[in-house]
């Protein structure tokens, strides 16, 4: 580290790398405002919908409806795992990715080694990292978090569905990060589809006149529950992501920080050993002269 040549190299280094990190903060920062925004303003419509349709499921046993919510025997899994397409969030992907290898080693072994799990990666990191580890990928989705909107969520949900209705399928669960704030994300890990029945069955719907019938509500109102709670997990990612995102650079500009101090010190402390040098050669020339 004595080479102020290579010293001054990496101070400059360190700086560029400074404001890159600190640009990337301000962009993350503004992002995380309109995505967390985006998913309070999903929140409570989602719970309230799932609210809803709790409390109708005791018709879930009309043969029209039994499809949504018959435990039947997995032979096929679809696994959802959504992550990010950029890097330099922190553990952003890592986390979902181990959670996702955690199900397939463990409670999906058995269908892995048969070939009867289909992951379904959101997002390139997933996508790259579960390929890398030897997973076959669907990659159909892969870009569906590319300004993300309703449409696309509900008809991507809806192909979901309609694999599972069909019996291409028989679950489908997601795996994700749950936006809490700037600094936590809790990995999920969610059950779609079969619908798991309400976990409170003596819930009572109270006397009411149901203008269709309730099963032509369900038939309505579950579709829209399930497009609406995977539409709720890419808005709770696409936050978490850009929370996640703004700590690391944060933190990086941080860093950064620091490493130009020590830079800086090590620079001075060449520079003065330098000159010391220089006087001592300088004095001990003018002694030989004299003498």
């Amino acid at each position: 580290m004595s080479n102020q040549k290579e010293i001054r190299a990496r101070i400059s280094s360190t700086i560029s790398t400074q404001q890159i990190t600190k640009a990337m903060k301000l962009v993350s920062a503004t992002k995380l405002r309109k995505a967390s925004e985006a998913i309070q303003r999903m929140r409570p419509y989602a719970i309230k919908l799932q609210g809803i349709m709790s409390n109708l499921q005791e018709s879930g046993d009309d043969e029209r409806l039994a499809v949504y919510f018959n435990q039947r025997d997995v032979k096929k899994v679809a696994l959802v795992v959504i992550t990010s397409d950029r890097g330099l969030c922190g553990a952003f992907n890592s986390n979902v990715v181990k959670r996702a290898k955690l199900l397939l080693e463990n409670d999906y072994k058995a269908l892995v080694a048969s070939g009867n799990v289909e992951l379904i990666c959101i997002g390139k990191k997933g996508a790259e990292t579960m390929r890398r580890l030897g997973y076959t990928v669907n990659t159909t989705y892969q870009s569906l978090l590319v300004d993300i909107n309703a449409d696309k969520a509900f008809n991507c949900a809806q192909e979901l569905i309609q694999q599972f209705v069909s019996g291409d399928i028989d679950k489908l669960e997601v795996v994700y990060n749950q936006f809490k704030n700037a600094a936590t994300q809790i990995i999920q890990n969610e059950i779609l589809l079969p619908v798991a029945a309400p976990q409170n069955s003596t819930k009572s719907i109270g006397d009411y006149i149901f203008e269709p019938s309730k099963v032509e509500i369900l038939e309505e109102l579950i579709p829209r529950s399930l497009k609406t709670q995977l539409y709720r997990a890419l808005l709770d990612s696409l936050a978490s992501e850009h929370g996640a995102r703004m700590v690391a650079m944060d933190k990086a500009t941080e860093n950064a920080g620091d490493l130009l101090k020590a830079l800086k010190l090590a620079y001075n402390q060449a520079r003065q050993a330098a000159i010391t040098r220089e006087i001592s050669e300088i004095v001990g020339g003018v002694a030989a002269l004299e003498g």
